[in-house]
């Protein structure tokens, strides 16, 4: 890296979302900085990939399929992640490496979620308890987890939790969706309070519209024309894609943002300006 703030020679970091999307070009860019990095995904196969592109560009990559919404599995796989001890660039598995005589985190980026959009009249109990399960819990069982190994190491840690422009902006159809965020948004203001004593950041990231595989569902003609309204509602005239997210995580993760934390950064191509 070209500026010493950003290099994460050393460290380690979990990465959920991590099979595609953001998650996967956060995952890349981390591992690019000089991160070992664990992917978690319930893809499988996205995960795979996501690790081979690592290891190929001689970064070292654990991968830890799960599912976010279940405690049990996050703990276990952070706990797995924070054991494992940094290895050479280009390692292939953890067992590869050795057990760190101390568990360490220094990085967690809590990005895994889902879409949902229906009217508040015709939303259902299940599609309210699926988003935030996933969006908003999911979220704060990896928190807790990453938190209390980066309290009991001692060495500190950057948490970066994955908001929403919905939290700004709203629109219909984006209450399980825009709660959901609004929640993750106050957990990371709440837990910057309890962990800074720490040493332990905690900031969020509230990307605008990005081009991801979770945004496009729709057909392409109807994606296209959305794409292009999201376009003109910007500044910047155009929509943002996965990597303008991921080097927001790095900034966030990373010695470049020591003094910040409990913020909510809003990567949107200036869709929303709020002060």
């Amino acid at each position: 890296m070209p500026v010493k703030a950003y290099d994460l020679t050393g460290r380690t970091a979990f990465v959920t979302g991590a099979a595609s999307g953001i998650g996967r070009a956060t995952a890349l860019l981390l591992a690019e900085a000089g991160a070992t990095v664990h992917c978690a995904d319930r893809d499988e196969q996205g995960l795979h990939e996501t690790a081979t592109r690592i290891k190929a560009a001689g970064g070292t990559a654990h991968t830890h399929p799960l599912d976010v919404s279940d405690r049990t599995q996050v703990e276990q796989a952070v706990t797995a992640a924070a054991a494992v001890a940094p290895a050479k660039a280009g390692t292939a598995t953890a067992s590869a490496t050795a057990t760190s005589a101390t568990p360490r985190l220094d990085i967690l980026a809590a990005i895994a979620g889902v879409m949902h959009s229906s009217p508040v009249l015709e939303t259902r109990d299940e599609d309210l308890d699926r988003v935030l399960d996933i969006n908003f819990k999911g979220v704060l069982y990896a928190c807790r987890a990453a938190a209390r190994i980066m309290i009991d190491s001692g060495s500190g840690g950057s948490i970066v939790t994955m908001a929403s422009g919905a939290v700004d902006t709203g629109g219909p159809g984006l209450l399980c969706y825009g709660a959901a965020k609004a929640a993750v948004v106050q957990l990371t203001k709440t837990l910057a309070t309890e962990v800074g004593p720490h040493g332990i950041r905690v900031n969020a990231v509230a990307p605008g519209w990005i081009r991801t595989p979770m945004t496009a569902r729709h057909d392409t003609e109807t994606q296209s024309r959305t794409e292009e309204f999201m376009a003109r509602m910007s500044p910047l005239g155009r929509v943002g894609e996965p990597d303008d997210i991921a080097h927001a995580v790095l900034h966030l993760a990373s010695d470049a943002a020591s003094f910040t934390t409990g913020q909510l950064l809003r990567p949107n191509g200036g869709v929303a300006m709020p002060w």
